[in-house]
């Protein structure tokens, strides 16, 4: 499976058959041939036509073919009883966590519905290099979910704020980075805070050709959307970890409380009445009392936005409340037998379309359909959702990812390594199409990275190190005395594609793990950082590989069924 969709590169777009959409028997003849009417033969669903699509009826035509009521329609052809369309999941579940989807109607005005942006409208030389499959021949596939803050809908800004907010550049208040496995056997789904500060990259609106530069200092990552769409937000998901996306998917205010009314409410818990307002008006306005609650529309979106009362009151809390909804959101469309209800469905195919944007390359409901039956193949015990490992700014009001620890959860994601620890070790070295230079002629900037939290970094470490290069081989290796990195292990960097070959065949005369090596825009060569773990000595000890999950990254298993929000003391009544 290409990672850049789901059925391929340049396939033609998959009509669902007959069996999957649930059609009629009756419809056809005992040879399998179109019943012919008044208006001629009925296409078969799968389609005569040369495009291989699923004729329209007429927009007064309700979906039976008679009037949205069920009458006859506009051609005075009788309404066929069993013309029913069967529904067994729905692509709502891609939105939030995309683990259910069957069959569902094949509309064209479904299609129209969905909303579609670039994908990545970064620098190319920043993108991330593609999953590579594992030895079966599967790839894994990486999505990147958002919930934007936008108010520029009457809808929106009645949900989300006050009216001088209205139309101003929307945030993304909601970041989730899903790894389906290759072999499909587990999910991770990996939350960033929406206070994280970070570099963003440079971005080009793609619809206006506005040039946004990258960022001169630290900034929170949802200004991203604001910097030209979600192509933006993408780019930076892709330079702080690496990763290669594949696709996204967004829904805003008006989405999130249209699809929990379609769905019908999601169970959550609270181990106390809570209500999320200050006396200053701040809070979602959530009061739900203490034990389980079924949450939709409005209310569900207040509990998804939800920071004061859970927990401590930041962001952390926030995005361990949003796995709570979604975990239990997907038990429940998989487990709930009324959504086989056929009249309930075909709303929720409405609702879930009309409140998605996706990529180009998930533009239709065929891609959609496709990517859930691959989402639908995760058993609910090998969900596992966490935060990314952080730490407080300097000035405590903002977060930073934590050092090794979010590097850490990035490397077992590219790396294809589930969070949940169930996974037998299958870290293999890395390779790479682009061949080295000769040692000779490739040029590596050594760096003195040995500071530690307790120790003063080892005065002219990175020298050192050269003046080994050079007896290796590496002539062209030199000390960068104007950088002082602080790095538990010691890494090689490198900034593009083109060099990633040098900097594997570094790694590979020091004897550094080429899992150390990785891609950096923050480097403008091959770079050898001389971490904490190398102090002193001439020949390098790498660490035994570890692929446990940080302890920092505190897991929530879309299993349990027992998850219950801890409600702050200040925010009970």
């Amino acid at each position: 499976m290409a990672p850049s969709s789901v059925r391929g590169e340049g396939a033609r777009p998959r009509v669902p058959h007959a069996g999957e959409l649930g059609w009629d028997d009756s419809m056809y003849d005992e040879g399998g041939e179109s019943v012919r009417t008044a208006d001629g033969p009925r296409p078969r669903p799968d389609g005569d036509r040369a495009d291989g699509t699923v004729p329209l009826r007429t927009q007064e035509q309700g979906p039976h073919g008679g009037d949205d009521d069920g009458r006859h329609g506009t051609t005075g052809r009788p309404r066929r009883r069993r013309r029913i369309l069967r529904w067994s999941a729905m692509v709502l579940s891609v939105l939030i966590l995309g683990t259910a989807g069957a069959g569902y109607l094949y509309y064209r005005h479904l299609n129209s519905n969905l909303k579609k942006d670039d994908l990545n409208i970064g620098d190319a030389k920043d993108r991330a290099a593609k999953s590579k499959p594992n030895a079966a021949g599967q790839t894994p596939l990486n999505i990147l979910l958002i919930g934007s803050d936008a108010r520029n809908s009457t809808a929106n800004q009645k949900l989300g704020g006050a009216k001088d907010t209205f139309d101003t550049p929307p945030r993304a208040d909601v970041q989730m980075l899903l790894h389906l496995s290759a072999d499909r056997t587990n999910m991770s789904v990996v939350s960033m805070p929406r206070d994280t500060l970070l570099q963003i990259p440079k971005c080009t609106d793609p619809k206006t050709g506005k040039t946004y530069a990258a960022s001169t200092s630290l900034t929170m990552t949802n200004d991203s959307l604001g910097r030209g769409g979600p192509g933006c937000t993408v780019a930076t998901w892709e330079k702080l970890t690496d990763i290669h996306i594949d696709h996204f998917i967004m829904v805003d205010f008006a989405g999130v409380v249209s699809m929990a009314d379609a769905i019908g409410g999601v169970p959550v818990c609270v181990d106390a009445n809570i209500y999320s307002h200050t006396s200053t008006g701040h809070g979602s306005g959530l009061k739900l009392e203490k034990g389980t609650t079924s949450v939709k529309g409005k209310q569900a979106l207040q509990w998804l936005r939800t920071r004061y009362g859970f927990e401590d009151g930041s962001d952390i809390g926030r995005t361990k409340a949003q796995h709570q909804y979604m975990n239990s959101m997907v038990r429940q469309l998989r487990e709930n037998a009324t959504l086989s209800n056929p009249g309930k469905l075909r709303g929720l195919a409405e609702t879930a379309t009309s409140a998605l944007t996706v990529d180009q390359s998930l533009g239709t409901v065929g891609d959609l359909y496709d990517l859930s039956k691959e989402l639908k193949k995760v058993p609910t015990k090998r969900i596992t959702m966490t935060t990314m490992p952080w730490v407080y700014s300097s000035d405590g009001n903002r977060v930073l990812p934590k050092p090794t620890d979010a590097d850490k959860v990035w490397r077992l994601l590219r790396e294809d390594i589930a969070l949940d620890g169930k996974d037998k070790k299958k870290t293999a070295e890395k390779t790479s199409s682009d061949p080295a230079a000769a040692d000779d002629k490739i040029a590596v900037q050594v760096q003195n990275g040995t500071r530690t939290s307790t120790l003063a970094p080892v005065p002219g470490r990175a020298s050192a190190v050269t003046e080994l290069l050079v007896g290796k081989g590496f002539t062209r290796a030199k000390a960068d005395a104007s950088a002082a990195p602080v790095e538990d292990t010691t890494l090689i960097r490198y900034p593009s594609a083109d060099l990633e070959g040098d900097a594997l065949r570094l790694a590979k005369a020091l004897g550094i793990s080429s899992h150390a090596v990785e891609k950096s825009t923050d480097v403008s060569g091959v770079t050898l950082v001389v971490g904490a773990d190398w102090r002193e000595g001439t020949a390098y000890k790498a660490p035994e590989d570890d692929d446990s999950t940080p302890a920092s990254a505190k897991l929530d298993k879309g299993s349990d069924t027992g998850a219950c929000m801890h409600v702050n003391p200040d925010y009970t009544w």
